[in-house]
């Protein structure tokens, strides 16, 4: 697929991304959205995703997105973006009844799903890639800021490592729309609310280093998030805020989700591949960010998360010492 322009007589077209979306997943969604409605006027364009961020509302079209997924529609097409099937949650099923289905992802754990698929891992973040695959002429301001939105939050606002010239260069071009980047930026990357600082607060002060303080790691529980009066999207950087810890090769920040069940987050400096560890715990992700879902207490957790971690710094450490 060289442009998204392969959808002539789709009179229906579903676009979702995965559960707990973060901001590359809901601006790809968005941007994605507004350009098949230029591309296909005629056609009806729904989106199915769990509500996202509040700070997420700055972007033109956030009302369009349905967080409930009780249909029986048989779409056309359904795009499915920033993850692979298994990641969809709810639109699961809307995506395997849709006749045509086409998955855009740029994470190395996604061996493609559906009918047509483009995973480029190379790529910074799925907006990115989905900027290569539009046609320029039908980009206008409001999918740029998408676009830019989404590269950015991946990137760590062009921090990270996936952060290659190409994606500068895109950066350089959506900046030529004029709008306020670094507004948008402050907005919904920085800007933190009084309660979300106070739980990022808590979960450093709490924080652990382990591994020969190679490895740091906090958990904040079902009882402090209700303490606080904060929802999981409130968690968001609490562990990008452990990784820039001066030592640190790996950060693990964990927060309770069920019974004896735990959403892991995962950064690294690149020593450790955090992806295959995540791997490991049936999630994915990035040489440097990755994520999974595990069942048991929080220090058996750690304890598994650790022998997975312990393996690959063995064999750092056997390298340095040859």
């Amino acid at each position: 697929m060289k442009r998204i322009n392969d959808l002539a007589g789709a009179k229906t077209i579903a676009v979702s991304g995965h559960v707990r979306p973060d901001g590359d997943c809901v601006c790809s969604v968005i941007a994605l959205y507004r350009y098949l409605k230029k591309e296909l006027p005629e056609a009806r364009i729904d989106v199915y995703l769990e509500e996202p961020p509040a700070v997420f509302r700055i972007l033109e079209d956030i009302t369009v997105i349905k967080s409930g997924f009780n249909t029986s529609e048989n779409y056309d097409v359904f795009f499915a973006l920033d993850c692979s099937e298994e990641r969809l949650g709810d639109a699961q099923p809307i995506f395997a009844r849709a006749r045509r289905r086409i998955n855009i992802d740029h994470h190395i754990s996604n061996k493609g799903c559906g009918d047509e698929w483009v995973v480029e891992p190379e790529r910074s973040s799925t907006a990115e890639l989905l900027y290569e695959l539009m046609e320029p002429s039908l980009v206008d301001e409001e999918i740029a800021k998408a676009i830019y939105i989404g590269i950015a939050h991946d990137t760590g606002v062009f921090r990270f490592s996936n952060t290659s010239p190409r994606t500068m260069e895109i950066a350089s071009e959506l900046l030529k729309f004029g709008f306020d980047f670094s507004s948008l930026i402050e907005t919904t990357y920085y800007e933190k609310t009084y309660l979300q600082t106070q739980i990022m607060g808590r979960a450093v002060l709490e924080s652990v280093r382990f591994m020969d303080d190679r490895c740091i790691v906090s958990m904040v529980s079902r009882r402090m998030m209700e303490f606080y009066q904060v929802g999981p999207k409130d968690l968001d950087g609490i562990v990008n805020q452990l990784q820039g810890v001066r030592g640190i090769d790996c950060s693990i920040f964990m927060y309770e989700t069920g019974t004896l069940e735990y959403k892991v987050s995962m950064r690294s400096n690149g020593v450790v591949d955090v992806s295959r560890v995540a791997e490991k715990f049936g999630g994915g992700g990035h040489v440097r960010a990755a994520g999974c879902t595990m069942n048991g207490t929080y220090h058996d957790n750690i304890n598994n998360l650790s022998r997975e971690i312990a393996a690959q710094l063995k064999r750092v450490r056997a390298q340095e010492q040859a």
